[in-house]
């Protein structure tokens, strides 16, 4: 084995034990990670002493977390950070009109991933955080993103599994598609009760071009869950973004 070949062959592993945390976080013993990775107790305790030494991993007592160095360049990835920047002060406005949680998400293969939120004033069940990700049929974020990206996208969904993660949740592909259909139609996805119970969703998809390259959401606790209330709020931010990553003033790639 070359010296090139065995520093990829670590790195893998290293990657392979920061992927434990997916897609919740926590705090892992070493021998959980040995476990969860496959890898022998030494490696793992070899490795995350290197981790722990670049901030990639903390410390704990008997316990590895993720390191501050992640969040800090995470924050930097161009695409996330200049869309981030971009889309604040439409999340604010849409949180002043609406007073309650909203989501600013993106698209990485069949999941969502959320780029910021601002939580309203109740606390919702929500599994949805800045970083985390969810399958894009279980969210309103998801839907109005796949509605709106290509149909070989949504074709190759419709033909796998589709995730539950609670009784509401829609596993049957041909609701699926009535549902993506219908965001086709009005420009707004709905989620009620499918990613956490009590909790419904509205969202509308961001343009950059013809395919959505963000959608924006309020979550609302279900018993006032108001779609026609909440409807003009959101399409107003999500088409304020729309314009302004159409006019060229900041790319979003």
């Amino acid at each position: 084995m070359t010296r090139n070949s065995a520093a990829g062959n670590m790195l893998d592993k290293a990657v392979s034990i920061l992927d434990c945390y997916r897609p919740d976080g926590g705090s892992f013993r070493m021998t959980e990670l040995s476990a969860r990775t496959s890898l022998p107790k030494t490696t793992v305790f070899r490795l995350c002493a290197d981790l722990v030494r670049l901030g990639l991993l903390e410390r704990e007592a008997d316990t590895y977390r993720l390191g501050g160095k992640l969040f800090e360049l995470g924050s930097l990835v161009p695409r996330r950070h200049d869309l981030r920047e971009a889309a604040l002060p439409f999340l604010q406005d849409l949180f002043e009109a609406t007073r309650e949680t909203v989501h600013l998400g993106v698209r990485e293969g069949y999941e969502v991933v959320y780029v910021e939120r601002i939580h309203g004033h109740d606390v919702l069940p929500l599994p949805s955080r800045i970083g985390g990700r969810l399958p894009l049929t279980c969210t309103g974020v998801g839907k109005a993103l796949l509605a709106f990206s290509d149909a070989e996208l949504t074709e190759q969904v419709l033909a796998g599994p589709l995730a539950r993660l609670t009784p509401h949740s829609i596993t049957d592909p041909v609701r699926l598609r009535t549902a993506i259909e219908q965001a086709q139609v009005s420009g707004l996805a709905y989620e009620e009760q499918e990613a956490a119970m009590g909790v419904s969703c509205i969202a509308a998809p961001v343009f950059d071009g013809q395919v959505a390259v963000a959608a924006l959401s309020v979550a609302v606790p279900r018993a006032r869950f108001r779609p026609a209330q909440l409807a003009p709020a959101v399409r107003t931010a999500a088409l304020g973004l729309s314009r302004l990553l159409r006019s060229g003033r900041l790319s979003s790639s």
